[in-house]
């Protein structure tokens, strides 16, 4: 695969403390929250005040019918007061429009501004994750990023939208018959108030409680997000080792914990619904005994009483709004909180020492003494110091974790040295504006990843602005255009996700030409062919031989005779160089390269040579 990315950058010397990272699962809080929320309502306060003054007209023409109902029976009824009927009626049928239209028009505005602000979260999510460093998805699963990414931002349309607003709009209402209520019987009033009061405290407690549920749901959303999405990418993997029903009970079992918490917050939000319909009951009973008693003594009318009754309603119906609203409010600001988590990490190209921007490189690169550690007190890298010379071949060899993949992840700038320096034309790498030095850097690995388009993409992914000819040149050149002339629609075949309709050649091709297409200085090709057979790793080291050509590369070969005409061999143990110089140099050593290639010449032989070039002086000793 080739990296030729934008801006990548490291994170700040504190963060770069804690390594490997944790997974993102810290705490957050109310008060780290809320300067979110007013970030996220600060743009769109037009859209809210707006919002605000149609919810305040609609509520104020909802007040209308139960007004209009004193009038109706003290006056019309009581009073014989027939001329008084037809204005009520038309009040009512106007206020009833009023609240119709304007009910509409707040819907219409709010939830539009709702969706732009959730598409606008996820790509400002996207972009920061983007831009995260390389250990921060070693320790962070794809899927779980994609349900961060996807899910925990939708909550936040209740922030803006009809939610917030309708649950402000509540609270008017509710002042708004306080004080007709307080006008018709302060008694009375303040007795239900007293009873409200009690359950605002019950609902304070509720959603305390809530909240961390609704933040647990989101992280098993995204487990099993990540572990679903994992098993349909290794699909091969599940069939050829016959584990559907396995994966199937895995997935059962995340599925099983989605539901547990499902059904603990309903459990929550049921026995709030409970607690405010036996508020409503109280209320009702207390009302009905005292207003009772005061019709009785003469002072309250029967009018005053229905109308007291209807705006007692509008007093107690914030409570249940409250308990729909504010369970979906409790929900968006937990996801509010765990997008705040993904945005405090800090981002590569935010380190401030990364000031120089790099010229066209020339590709010299130094080590100077690096040391270099995934865990504190476990040493990968000890004192790594060599130097590549423009245009050469640098081969890194060595048994499985010796450090080679860290030398090389140091070489693009993906990790920082805890002592020594990386310098590349002069300059210590972490100085460098990661922008300037990533654009002139590519990287061939032996698991190719191609996006799921056509090969003609996969090829221009690295440059997209390239012309047509430069990218047939460089297919021509990885000899791409030979297996691509068998595809009925030719360089437009769909590869699939990962490249899955190609073979492992072909996609291997395919990597090449897109690293001759980005033309970097410094190549890097970590175990490029190692996993291809003799027969198509011939046909792409032509391809390779011609990307390498005039670049300062890096290569990590499996294959020990591919590296043979190496400007310099580096054999790595232990995360030290224990041996370096040429093929010929190191083989006449007898050291630990001369072990490990001869182990391997059994069953590779000269893959660069032409016949009857391999019976050299080390090859007769060989076979002797």
């Amino acid at each position: 695969m080739v990296t030729r990315h934008g801006s990548f950058s490291e994170r700040t010397s504190r963060r770069h403390s804690r390594s490997p990272q944790a997974p993102v699962t810290k705490s957050a809080n109310w008060s780290a929250v809320w300067p979110d929320v007013k970030d996220l309502i600060r743009p769109r306060r037009a859209q809210l005040l707006l919002g605000l003054v149609l919810i305040i007209i609609s509520r104020v023409a909802g007040l209308v019918l139960p007004a209009s109902t004193k009038f109706l029976i003290d006056d019309v009824l009581a009073n014989r007061r027939v001329e008084l009927l037809a204005p009520l009626i038309l009040a009512v049928l106007g206020a009833t429009a009023l609240q119709g239209i304007t009910g509409f028009w707040l819907t219409h505005l709010l939830s539009k501004s709702a969706q732009k602000l959730i598409a606008e979260l996820r790509c400002k999510v996207q972009a920061h994750v983007g831009r995260l460093p390389v250990v921060f998805f070693d320790t962070n699963k794809s899927g779980q990023l994609v349900s961060r990414i996807m899910n925990d931002v939708e909550g936040v349309r209740n922030l803006v939208g009809t939610g917030l607003v309708e649950f402000v709009g509540g609270l008017l209402t509710a002042v708004l018959s306080f004080v007709v209520l307080m006008g018709i019987s302060p008694k009375l009033t303040l007795m239900a108030l007293a009873v409200v009061s009690v359950f605002t405290l019950v609902l304070r407690y509720a959603f305390n409680t809530l909240r961390p549920i609704f933040r647990e749901r989101g992280k098993i959303t995204a487990e099993v997000t990540g572990r679903l999405t994992e098993t349909l990418g290794g699909i091969r993997v599940v069939k050829g080792y016959h584990a559907e029903e396995r994966e199937e009970r895995v997935f059962a079992a995340g599925a099983q914990r989605i539901l547990n918490n499902v059904m603990q917050s309903l459990t929550g939000v049921a026995l709030l619904s409970l607690s405010a319909t036996v508020l409503l009951g109280i209320v009702g009973a207390l009302v009905m005994y005292m207003g009772g008693r005061q019709i009785l003594d003469g002072t309250l009318t029967l009018g005053g009483f229905v109308t007291f009754t209807a705006f007692m309603a509008f007093l107690v119906a914030p409570v249940f709004q409250v308990v729909g609203i504010g369970t979906q409010l409790t929900e968006a600001i937990a996801g509010l909180e765990r997008t705040r988590e993904i945005l405090d990490e800090a981002a590569e190209d935010a380190d401030p020492e990364r000031t120089a921007t790099l010229p066209a490189l020339t590709g010299e690169v130094r080590f100077e003494g690096v040391e270099f550690e995934y865990e504190e007190g476990k040493p990968v890298l000890r004192g790594i110091s060599f130097e590549a010379a423009p245009g050469t071949v640098t081969a890194l060899v060595g048994s499985s974790g010796s450090g080679k993949s860290t030398t090389i992840g140091l070489i693009a700038a993906f990790h920082k040295p805890k002592a020594g320096r990386v310098v590349v034309d002069g300059v210590d790498l972490t100085r460098v504006r990661l922008e300037s030095y990533r654009t002139q850097i590519g990287v061939v690995l032996q698991e190719t990843f191609l996006f799921d388009g056509t090969i003609r993409e996969n090829v221009a992914f690295a440059r997209p602005e390239a012309t047509e000819a430069q990218i047939m040149e460089a297919c021509r050149i990885a000899r791409v255009d030979e297996f691509v002339e068998r595809f009925p629609e030719g360089y437009e075949t769909v590869v699939g996700e990962r490249g899955v309709k190609l073979s492992g050649g072909q996609k291997q091709r395919v990597s090449i030409a897109r690293a001759i297409l980005a033309d970097p200085r410094i190549l890097i090709l970590d175990e490029a062919t190692s996993s291809l057979d003799s027969e198509t790793e011939a046909m792409i080291q032509e391809g390779l031989a011609y990307l390498m050509r005039g670049r300062t590369t890096f290569v990590i070969a499996h294959r020990l005779s591919t590296i043979r005409r190496s400007d310099q061999i580096l054999v790595m143990e232990g995360g030290e160089i224990v041996e370096r110089g040429t093929h010929e140099a190191l083989y006449a050593l007898q050291g630990r390269y001369h072990e490990l290639y001869t182990r391997q010449h059994g069953l590779e032989r000269n893959l660069f040579l032409a016949p009857g070039e391999g019976d050299s002086a080390e090859e007769a000793g060989e076979k002797s």
